[in-house]
């Protein structure tokens, strides 16, 4: 065996046994009276998923077409790494599995057992500091189905799956042991919250979620109360969030943790 073998052979070996090591991670959760807390913990990515929730490839609201467009590109790095160190990923861009019917990703998803999803636990359910009664959108649209799949900016992997049913993604959680499931997507006061793969259910189910607070956006129109930014808002909701439901990372943070140990 020549020198080259070796050394290749060497630095598989090396990112095999740094592909699962553990990492630490900076979480922001949230005092009863809404102070910041800073903490960190250790995961361990055989054991960790990551979730986008509706990212889709467009939207009846401008405003947040445009966002999400300018979001995209910053998760491609984030779910590589993720990927190459042991995490699932998995893909929900709701309404959408007609166009991914007959994807691998998704008939494996479709194909796995069934795991009994466990009597939801009963939890406060605070009102969001923020009014989307009207829909949220920030530059006056209407209404319409505009979404098709998800953004063709977010590639997805042969190992990804591709859910938008909560009771298929918990089994996919059960079955490979995952306890932590990091959540992304838009939008945090809507989805992000209440599909049936999102932070709210999950929660009630007893998974861990953790946001990714600089990789999500809400559906807040500033002429609506606090009449605050549209920024503002989405920190109000993210608040909001590590208060009453889960802490929240920096994909940043996340990022640069993952390929610390690669």
């Amino acid at each position: 065996m020549n020198r080259r073998t070796l050394l290749t052979l060497a630095a598989a070996r090396l990112t095999a046994a740094a592909a699962n090591s553990p990492f630490e991670l900076a979480l922001r959760t949230r005092t009863e009276t809404g102070a910041a807390a800073a903490l960190r913990e250790k995961f361990n990515p055989a054991e960790s998923a990551v979730i986008l929730c509706d990212m889709w490839d467009s939207h009846w609201c401008k405003g947040a077409v445009t966002r999400v467009n300018q979001m995209a590109p910053r998760f491609v790095p984030v779910l590589a790494s993720a990927r190459r160190a042991g995490f699932i990923v998995i893909h929900a861009p709701s309404d959408t599995m007609s166009f991914y019917a007959d994807s691998p990703q998704r008939r494996k998803m479709t194909e796995l057992a069934r795991a009994a999803t466990p009597e939801p636990r009963t939890l406060p359910n605070p009102a969001l500091p923020i009014d989307d009664s009207a829909g949220g959108c920030d530059t006056s649209d209407k209404f319409f189905k505009a979404w098709s799949r998800q953004h063709a900016g977010i590639p997805i992997d042969a190992a990804d799956y591709v859910s938008d049913q909560g009771d298929e993604v918990y089994s996919l959680l059960n079955l490979r042991g995952i306890r932590t499931l990091f959540v992304a997507g838009v939008h945090t006061n809507m989805c992000i919250l209440n599909r049936t793969f999102a932070i709210k259910q999950m929660t009630r189910w007893g998974v861990r979620c953790i946001l990714l607070r600089d990789l999500t956006d809400s559906m807040y129109d500033p002429q609506a109360a606090p009449f605050v930014s549209h920024e503002r808002g989405t920190e109000l909701v993210i608040e909001h969030i590590e208060r009453h439901w889960c802490p929240s990372a920096l994909s940043t943070d996340l990022l640069a943790a993952l390929r610390s140990g690669l």
